[in-house]
């Protein structure tokens, strides 16, 4: 029974090392990518009005939302309003989506779908 405790005890121990070897290696990975590397910066797309006019229809659907593009393509048949999604496809559906229907979580789901920016 001892034995058997001793080695419950030996395993967790060296779990808890293992892990603490984890954390500090992936600290100093932060830290490494963090350190005076340039970033990236991806300017956004733009796109027209007429470019984004073109994307009207079921299984090509995109909208503007506050001069914001979005492919909500994927998202068209989940939709729990139907089809009214489809209403302003192509089009600015800034109205429609910032209307009493929606709960708010609806407008942190919303960036999954960004491409881009209206252009003026």
């Amino acid at each position: 029974m001892i034995a058997v405790i001793g080695l419950l005890l030996g395993f967790l121990v060296s779990a808890l090392f293992l892990l603490q070897g984890k954390r500090r290696s992936n600290a100093d990975q932060d830290k490494k990518r963090s350190s005076n590397e340039p970033v990236e910066v991806v300017k956004p797309k733009s796109y027209s009005k007429s470019e984004v006019a073109e994307h009207n229809k079921r299984n090509d659907c995109w909208i503007i939302i506050k001069d914001r593009v979005y492919d909500v393509t994927p998202y068209v048949e989940e939709h729990p309003g139907g089809d009214a999604i489809l209403d302003h496809a192509g089009d600015d559906s800034t109205d429609g989506f910032f209307g009493p229907q929606h709960a708010t979580r609806v407008f942190d789901m919303i960036e999954d779908f960004y491409i881009g920016e209206l252009r003026k």
